[in-house]
């Protein structure tokens, strides 16, 4: 196992159809004014919301609602945010929602203390908070599983004027101090954006497991999870109230991006990256966008990277490889993914979540690039990859 590196992750995790009781066991942690950030009403109407606001005011806390947080957050709810923290002068930060909600709440976090342009230091630039800067806390109660958000210290902001998706993963001080996962909590979540949240999973493992060859831990643990979501998936498509199904969903989403599986490798995030751009363009749910470049972009790597992909084939897909040739294993576990993707219900094509070719350019000058796994691309590689994805 390759690489120098340094683990620390302090979010603490409550799992499971009581989670939720641990919540007024924290609250003695935090400062009496909180800012509960929410989405478009969900949690309203599966109940989930006075839940929660049942648990604060019986503990006394002042609560300041800020609803509306989006799928995609935008610069322009981050502003908001920001502002109603330092007008109420709130103590810390409770997200109640999905992935985005998380993020956003982070991403708020971070920014509320910081006295200059924050989406230039922080998403821009890409530097952390300064040392001794103050940052809010945050607690997360989930309620869809994908992003992994609950226990890393990942945001994703997008700039709608400029038309420009960017996340920032932020060090340990931005990480959530709890998250409470109930899956019971998923089971409401419509049957789209349970799918989206299955292939963001797989799309978080596969980027770090497509990385390098060295003989890695971390491979091996990737390996099962992607096995168990595999299985948990298709389970969960055919029958989204399987508490189980959910329940193994949520807990792989988890550590799919909690860091763990991250260490001692190079990584290689380019189908998020071609991703955000495509989903500032066209708005499609998040994972939805990875799917319909993943074919494209995995095919493109298949051969600096075969090695890599042949363990693929036999470890995850469970290829019978005899008389194949490496290339002839490889290409079976693509097409295996390529299956259970579509098995699943996902988008093969970026004109399936409404890309034209006119939006090409655009999301290509929107795209990151920079030198990850077995590929370094350029715009032109972006362009074909998206010309691929059609």
């Amino acid at each position: 196992m390759q690489g120098n590196f340094s683990y620390h992750n302090p979010t603490k995790l409550y799992f499971g159809d009581e989670s939720l009781n641990f919540l007024k066991d924290e609250l003695k942690n935090f400062g009496p004014a909180v800012l509960l950030n929410y989405g478009s009403g969900s949690v309203k109407r599966n109940g989930i919301y006075d839940e929660v606001v049942a648990i604060l005011k019986e503990a006394g806390k002042t609560i300041v609602e800020n609803p509306g947080v989006m799928s995609n957050p935008t610069l322009e709810k981050l502003h908001e945010g920001v502002r109603i923290a330092r007008e109420n002068n709130v103590d810390w930060i409770l997200a109640l929602g999905g992935g985005s909600v998380c993020d956003y709440s982070k991403a708020v976090a971070a920014s509320v203390f910081y006295e200059g342009d924050f989406w230039d230091k922080f998403w821009l630039r890409q530097e952390q908070p300064d040392e001794g800067q103050k940052i809010l806390p945050v607690g997360c109660i989930l309620t869809m599983a994908g992003t992994g958000s609950e226990m890393n210290g990942g945001t994703v902001i997008t700039d709608a004027e400029h038309t420009f998706k960017v996340g920032h993963v932020f060090d340990d001080r931005l990480m959530p101090k709890f998250s409470i996962l109930n899956p019971k909590f998923t089971l409401t979540v419509p049957d789209e954006q349970m799918k989206a949240g299955i292939y963001d999973i797989m799309n978080h493992i596969m980027e770090q497991y497509f990385s390098d060859f060295d003989d890695n831990t971390s491979d091996y643990l990737s390996e099962g999870l992607m096995r168990s979501l595999i299985v948990a998936s298709r389970i969960a498509v055919k029958n989204p109230q399987d508490y189980e199904a959910r329940s193994n969903i949520m807990w792989t989403a988890t550590w799919a991006l909690n860091t763990l599986i991250g260490l001692g490798k190079q990584q290689d995030w380019m189908v998020h990256m071609i991703g955000h751009s495509l989903g500032a363009w066209t708005h499609a749910p998040h994972g939805y966008c990875l799917a319909a470049v993943s074919m494209a972009y995995y095919r493109r790597a298949l051969k600096p990277g075969l090695p890599k992909f042949v363990r693929f084939a036999k470890n995850v897909w469970n290829i019978q490889v005899g008389g194949m040739t490496d290339e002839q294993i490889a290409e079976a576990g693509l097409q295996a993914l390529k299956c259970w993707m579509q098995e699943v219900g996902l988008p093969l094509t970026i004109s399936e979540i409404g890309a034209t070719e006119e939006m090409i350019p655009g999301i290509t000058q929107g795209t990151i690039c920079y030198p990850a796994g077995y590929l370094d691309l350029k715009g032109d590689d972006i362009t074909e990859i998206l010309l691929e994805s059609m």
